[in-house]
This record gives structure tokens, sequence and C-alpha cells, in this order.
């Protein structure tokens, strides 16, 4: 019986450790031949120097397991380096199936604390990252859908955060970022859909290098697998990018722990009229102020309690 995703390449940023490093295995795992990026810096905020061994890791553990895998270290937010992996694909297997993003790093602090330098790092990581590669990819795929006059096979998945959906208040660098990834996926959904390609983006909570701190106040179980597990996210993105997926487009999915929540595009809650040809300040007082009248000060969006988000975040 072959498997669902045998015949197709997939690339993996930030595939060394945690989500990426899953995520790239389970691909494999479902028979794809995959290039394991990973620009290998030791600490969480992107700090270290760059080193193979992260990638060349997992990349040699799906070998081991009978996959076909190569490793990349290129630095996916700089522009030459993210065509140089989507060409190390091209090049390797004939052509790229699946682009999963999933390199990050993390700057946290207070928007009254946070520097310039950290604000940019992050967004250039995660946001400009989720770009560049996503760039090359989707040029890919409509020169061969052009070429064949026909749809091609491809498949987009980015990582995006609650920390989007319910705030986050110690990292405005890392929410924003997110909040771009999902207007990025569903912008390159739209795009792409005539030329056979999806774009979808997933909000894992999982326990990793990057969540440490999050989920320091829930043990490790002793026995079984952790309920946080970054394994219990991969099988979400390896049906993303199969074949089984494709009438998924534009989705953002809540994964953790067993469950997947699909998240509804934002709808309008109540809405007022003017009786005149303009508001009037005093009209506006007296039909939006009764209206937040029971909201408790500093209250933001539902989302925190539908998700089951509670996170306080005081980076200083």
């Amino acid at each position: 019986m072959s498997l669902p995703l045998e015949g197709l390449s997939a690339v993996v940023t930030g595939a060394g450790r945690g989500l990426g490093r899953a995520e790239a295995l389970e691909l494999a795992r479902l028979g794809a031949a995959v290039v394991v990026n990973d620009f290998g810096q030791p600490g969480r905020d992107g700090s270290g120097d760059a080193s193979a061994g992260p990638a060349e890791q997992v990349a040699a553990e799906i070998r081991a397991a009978g996959g076909t895998a190569l490793a990349h270290t290129g630095d996916v937010a700089d522009f030459a380096q993210a065509r140089a992996l989507i060409e190390s694909a091209v090049s390797e297997f004939g052509k790229l199936d699946v682009l999963v993003n999933n390199a990050g790093i993390l700057r946290d602090r207070m928007v009254f604390s946070m520097t310039e330098g950290e604000w940019d790092a992050v967004i250039r990581v995660h946001l400009k990252g989720h770009f560049n590669t996503t760039h090359f990819a989707s040029a890919h795929w409509r020169e061969r859908s052009k070429a064949a006059g026909a749809p091609v096979y491809g498949r987009i998945v980015n990582t995006s955060s609650e920390a989007f959906l319910a705030g986050s208040a110690g990292q405005p660098n890392y929410a924003a970022a997110k909040g771009g990834i999902v207007g990025l996926t569903t912008s390159t959904a739209l795009a792409l859909a005539k030329y056979g390609v999806t774009a979808n983006a997933i909000c894992p909570r999982a326990r990793t290098r990057m969540t440490e701190d999050v989920f320091a106040g829930l043990a490790t179980p002793e026995e079984g697998l952790d309920p946080l597990a970054p394994e219990h996210v991969a099988p979400l993105v390896g049906y993303l990018a199969s074949p089984a997926a494709a009438r998924v487009n534009g989705q953002l999915l809540v994964v953790h722990g067993g469950m997947v929540a699909i998240v509804e595009r934002p709808h309008v809650q109540a809405k007022f009229d003017s009786k005149q040809d303009i508001f009037s300040y005093d009209e506006l007082d007296a039909l939006l102020t009764p209206h937040y009248a029971d909201r408790p000060t500093g209250e933001t969006f539902a989302a925190a309690e539908v998700l089951g988000l509670k996170r306080t975040d005081t980076a200083d």
C-alpha cells in the first residue's frame, strides 16, 4: 500500500528541534522526501553561532528510518538563502510539493520596554522568513503550472500562534508576527488556488525550547506521551500536506494534545447605524458605551475563553 506522501518532496524550516523536527519526521514517515532546514543557533532568541548539527541530525534520523532527507542550514530570513533552500529541493528531488514554515525565535519584552532590535529580529525571522520561502515556492509552482497548462500539486503549512488569537502581553513582536503570518496565509491561499496550491496555518501548543517557560508549571507525565508533545501537532501537518486536504485552503487550525479546532474568520459581533449623515461623539457614546458596560476593564478578545487559553506574560 502506498503512503499518503509517497513521491512528494517537502521543505520544513526550523526542523532541527521541537515542532519542526517532529513535523519533518512525520512527513518522512508518510513517504515524503524532506529537506530539513535549520540555521542551528543554540539560543531561542537567535543567539549563538549557526551550526549544521541540528539539521544534519534530523536528516540522519530520517535516513536511518529508511526515508530520504538532506540537511540545509541557511537562514530563511535572508532572501538569497531562502531561494537556495527552495532550489535545493527542486535540484535534489526534481520538484517541490510541500513547504512547512516553522522557523522562529523569541525576544520577549513588554511593549514599553521592547527595543527596536528586539522587534525587528522577531518580525524578520517569523514573518519575513515565512514570506521568503513562500515567495520562491509559489514562483516555482506558478511556473510549473503555466508550463503544464494545468494545476500542479502544492501545499503550504504556516505556523501562527494563539498569541495572535488571544493576545500575549509580553510578546508584542511575536504576536504581531504571528498575526501577519495568518494574513500572509490567506492572501497566498487566494493567489495560488488556481495553480492547485493550498495554504493553511496552524496554531500549535507544544512543549518546546521556545515555550519552556510558558509550560514550566505543567509537569511532564512520568508515563505515556506528554499532552504537550510536538508529536501531537505533527499528524495535522502531515494531513494538510496530503492529497486528502485538497479542499482545505486558507484555514487556521489550533492543534494540541489530541485536539484540533478550526477557527472561524472574524465576524461582526454588533452593528450600529448613525441616524444622521455622520456619527457625532454623543451618538457614539450613547451606542457604544452601553455595549461595553458589563465588560471588565482590560478584557480582550473572547478567543482566550473559547480556546481555553490562560496565559500571562510578564517579560520586562
